[in-house]
């Protein structure tokens, strides 16, 4: 069923689909970029915890080494 519409309705309507498309659009950016914060965060997260995991392992270590030489020199 084609309907007939007048030239202002159908300027209203292709106004109207504008709108909307670039609504779409819109959301389409925000939800990329938040998906992308969102990755960032996860990969800090990960890239601390290394990190950290690192130092503790460093830290135990030096402090077996530590105790080794004060064993030796006792």
């Amino acid at each position: 069923m084609s309907q007939t519409y007048s030239k202002s309705r159908q300027q209203a309507e292709i106004a109207f689909s504008h709108a909307q498309s670039q609504f779409f659009a819109r959301n389409s950016a925000v939800d990329e970029l938040d998906s992308i914060v969102r990755s960032r965060e996860e990969k800090t997260l990960r890239l601390r915890e290394a990190r950290l995991a690192k130092e503790l392992q460093d830290r135990a270590a030096v402090t077996a080494s530590l105790l080794t030489k004060r064993a030796k020199t006792a």
